[in-house]
């Protein structure tokens, strides 16, 4: 199960997008909560502080030094700090070494932007304080350390950190662990697709007992099926009915056409006209086998006689049934064949037929003095593992225009290509393409760049 497949379930998009939200609404939330918190913890200090500045700066400046000097010393040591500094910015009492710098004596309280230096301390240490002129010039300086606000800050993001990690790692765990169900229900929905998109329309896909939303969807695809299957057997049923029931009287009028040729004989007035008509009867019934016979090759039942053929063996009974007609156009007919062909699982009548019908319109559309060539080899990945069995018919007759590919494995379709000589009814490559759907293969039209057709037959291996 990788990354792209986790992101297409719906059930990680909402887990996914509940995640962000969460994200977003805990960071505002502890934001808000740090904001009011620090807000209040900074009032607390401030307040302390100018109640300090406040009895300092009414005492008696004769007692002020001593006043300073003794509240340092009752105070916890690195928590508070005063200072009683002279015009020139020289100490004269309290435990500060130094009054900050860039602090106006306004008596505001104010963060310090460089801290405070206290006595018999190496490194400043972050506080809030506020500074008062004295009548007299002196300033007067009061400064509370930050420890406790910084440390209730750290406690906050910490807390934050922590119920981030605890709230989204098992979401993200539940989230996998929750759509692992649906992947694999997807995964079996679409093994069971396979058949029904090679045209075995009476398979269906699985239902569980649970009737969620992949079961509803199912359950409408399976009732969907069932509507096509329908309909398709009504249109079958009423194609196979017209061509077999026409079947007996085009037979029953060639019998009759045939005794009256016989009897009025060949030298009579009308016996070219009667024989051109047994001809065009006998077309009509092989057009209507043909129909018959795709009809019975979209039968998916009849996999159930499949074995393993030999391809090799195939072609070599085709270049026998073939060669002579290509001997006659003066078409030359090559045949190669790779090592190693692996058989096929199949059935082997109809690959026979299949192979046949396709040498059969390369030599129909050849022209005379024209060439033919059959290949068969293994088929290849991109990574250079034999993927199946690779059969390609290449002509040097008219081709087959690009735009026509599709077209030419329908039903009675001619290509615009085609010689009006070459006599045809258009259902040999449909045909053909009912054997490999049958078969599960692939039937590609590849483009030639000699010109003429060129036909690949690709065979995977089961």
């Amino acid at each position: 199960m990788n990354v792209a497949s986790l992101s297409r379930i719906s059930t990680v998009r909402l887990l996914l997008v509940y995640g962000v939200l969460f994200v977003l609404w805990s960071v505002l939330l502890i934001g808000w909560v740090q904001y009011d918190t620090m807000r209040y913890l900074s009032g607390v200090v401030d307040e302390i502080l100018r109640q300090r500045a406040h009895y300092l700066t009414h005492i008696d400046r004769a007692r002020l030094p001593d006043a300073v000097a003794q509240t340092a010393a009752l105070d916890l040591r690195g928590v508070m700090a005063y200072g009683l500094f002279d015009a020139q910015g020289r100490k004269i009492s309290g435990n500060l070494a130094e009054p900050p710098a860039d602090v106006p004596s306004d008596g505001v309280v104010r963060f310090l932007p460089g801290g405070m230096h206290m006595e018999g301390s190496s490194e400043p240490i972050r506080a809030r304080g506020v500074a008062v002129k004295m009548n007299t010039g002196e300033v007067l300086v009061l400064a509370r350390a930050t420890s406790v606000i910084d440390a209730v800050r750290t406690i906050i993001h910490r807390s934050l950190v922590w119920g981030l990690s605890l709230t989204l790692i098992p979401g993200l765990i539940g989230g996998i662990w929750l759509a692992r169900g649906p992947l694999r229900r997807i995964r079996e929905l679409e093994n069971a697709a396979q058949p029904i998109r090679r045209g075995d329309l009476h398979r269906r896909l699985p239902v569980s007992a649970r009737r969620d939303e992949l079961d509803m969807l199912a359950s409408i695809v399976n009732s969907m099926l069932e509507e096509i299957e329908r309909l398709m057997s009504e249109v079958k049923g009423v194609c196979d009915s017209i061509a077999h029931d026409l079947r007996t009287p085009l037979t029953r009028l060639r019998t009759q056409l045939h005794r009256m040729h016989r009897e009025a004989g060949a030298d009579s007035a009308h016996g070219p006209l009667v024989e051109q008509a047994i001809m065009d009867v006998d077309a009509l019934l092989d057009r209507f086998r043909a129909l018959l016979r795709i009809s019975e090759l979209e039968d998916m039942h009849r996999r159930a006689g499949f074995t393993n053929v030999d391809l090799v063996a195939t072609l070599d009974h085709v270049r026998e049934i073939y060669a002579p007609l290509a001997e006659d156009k003066h078409i030359a007919f090559a045949f190669e064949i790779g090592p190693e062909i692996a058989p096929v699982h199949g059935d082997p009548h109809l690959l026979l037929e299949a192979m046949s019908n396709i040498v059969d319109n390369a030599i129909k559309f050849t022209p005379s003095n024209g060439r033919i060539q059959i290949r068969l080899g293994n088929d290849v990945h991109t990574a250079g593992a034999p993927a199946g069995v690779r059969i390609d018919v290449i002509d040097s007759g008219p081709g087959i225009r690009t735009s026509e590919r599709g077209a030419v494995l329908q039903r009675f379709y001619r290509g615009t290509c085609s010689s009006k000589d070459v006599s045809g009814s258009g259902l040999g490559l449909s045909i053909v393409a009912a054997i490999v759907k049958l078969h599960g293969f692939r039937l590609e039209i590849v483009d030639n760049p000699a010109g003429g057709a060129w036909l690949a037959l690709l065979c995977r291996r089961e």
